[in-house]
């Protein structure tokens, strides 16, 4: 059943007048507000979702792909990513949401995969001579890739704002990448490198209009079109 206004034509939604950021922010504080939800459910079950995560090359571990953003092994673990999922996320749904959910999905399973194929490499293992098995999770791996996105697309796309966007984003948290370096125990390297690649593979893909426009402009043929 619709809706008609005083002059006889369709009523505005509330929804088509809400500005971009406002979307965007809705959309991740309302994913950080899940995080914490699973968090505590999985804090009072004494923390049986935490071997849902990725294990890596085993058969069963591949479901964790889709699981292991959404876990913490502690409320710290949690706290750490809180912030920096916030800034992050809202500034990449600035891009566009359609672009914010593809670029999301992208480092999320491009980015677990990788994690599933290598997180194994260079593990640490706290007993000498046992194999080591890793289970990875947490947002982190995410956060690593929105913040490579952030810091590239704009130079794939060739707007001033994002390039802007990536510099300061660039200066403030670019220590940070530091962490896809081997180095803390029980800190997922693996999983922060495959993220920030998932990362700058998502910026590369997702500015392919731009990159076509460009073309277009230099000279190159425009691409085919299909017409029914």
């Amino acid at each position: 059943m619709g809706m008609t206004g005083t002059g006889g034509g369709p009523a505005p939604t509330a929804g088509r007048n809400r500005p971009g950021w406002l979307v965007g922010g809705i959309t991740i504080v309302s994913f950080v507000v899940l995080l914490w939800v699973i968090e505590a459910f999985d804090a009072v079950s004494g923390h049986r979702l935490d071997s849902n995560g990725i294990r890596p090359l085993e058969t069963d571990g591949l479901a964790g792909i889709l699981f292991a953003p959404l876990l913490h092994s502690n409320w710290e673990h949690l706290m750490a990513n809180t912030v920096p999922a916030l800034v992050l996320g809202f500034l990449v749904t600035l891009a566009g949401l359609s672009r914010f959910v593809f670029a999301t999905a992208i480092i999320w399973l491009v980015g677990g995969l990788g994690t599933w194929l290598i997180g194994n490499v260079g593990a640490q293992c706290p007993y000498i001579g046992v194999r080591c098995e890793t289970n990875h999770i947490g947002a982190s791996g995410l956060i690593f890739g929105w913040l490579t996105f952030l810091i590239v697309f704009g130079f794939f796309t060739r707007k001033v704002w994002q390039i802007v966007v990536g510099v300061v984003v660039l200066f403030f948290y670019g220590s940070v990448l530091l962490g896809v370096l081997p180095g803390t125990l029980g800190v997922s390297w693996q999983g922060h490198l495959c993220g920030a690649l998932a990362g700058v593979l998502a910026a590369y893909l997702l500015s392919g209009p731009e990159r076509r426009t460009r073309a277009v402009g230099k000279g190159a043929p425009a691409p085919p079109y299909l017409t029914r």
